[in-house]
């Protein structure tokens, strides 16, 4: 239940973040369906190589397939005043995407025994892997190299998995709450993880 239920909100809120990222650089059809497709299932194939799921298994997600496209190609044939409109929900977005897939991740890698490395960065890859190849694609600078914290929040979503504290569904239900919150409070008031200049010899 929670796993199809993540799976379904990672999907809609990935592709969207993907197909409006695509419409804003002014991509045609094609590019909105590639972003919509790579921003929604990329960090799934990256976690999948990692840990030894089978890549086929993608192609076996037909209804997320399915709803993808549709999302993408609605997002598409909207009228361009609603998606300024919108404009502001476009992180949000993002935000639950990050959080349904980093959650999803980890919970993939934990179901195998494996240990809290593998689970932690099933999580961020998860999580992540398709907002980088979308902002790559777009000729953009990652959105998780920013200074911005973005991967902290999914990387803290796999410890809680692997060490087992969330044992029951409503747990999950709530974690996924507690990293779109975080991620969402992090943008408002600017947090960051440090920085320091390039020293010049």
């Amino acid at each position: 239940m929670v796993w199809d239920t993540l799976n379904v909100i990672g999907v809609i809120a990935f592709a969207a973040s993907g197909a409006l990222t695509a419409l804003e650089e002014k991509y045609d059809l094609f590019g909105v369906w590639v972003l919509g497709f790579v921003t929604a299932f990329g960090g799934g194939v990256i976690r999948n190589l990692l840990i030894g799921v089978p890549i086929r298994s993608l192609w076996e997600q037909h209804a997320l397939l399915y709803i993808a496209f549709g999302v993408s190609t609605l997002l598409f044939i909207l009228p361009a005043s609603w998606l300024l409109k919108g404009k502001g929900a476009w992180v949000l977005f993002d935000a639950i995407g990050l959080s349904a897939f980093s959650i999803q991740g980890g919970l993939t890698a934990a179901e195998k025994g494996l240990p809290l490395i593998a689970v932690a960065t099933a999580a961020i890859l998860t999580g992540i892997g398709g907002g980088v190849i979308r902002d790559v694609l777009a000729g953009r600078k990652p959105l998780v190299f920013r200074k911005e914290i973005y991967a902290a929040w999914a990387l803290l979503a796999g410890v809680l998995i692997q060490q087992g504290v969330l044992a029951h569904q409503w747990q999950l239900y709530l974690l996924f709450l507690l990293i779109v919150t975080l991620r969402m409070v992090s943008l408002r008031f600017r947090w960051h993880l440090p920085q320091r200049p390039f020293l010049k010899a």
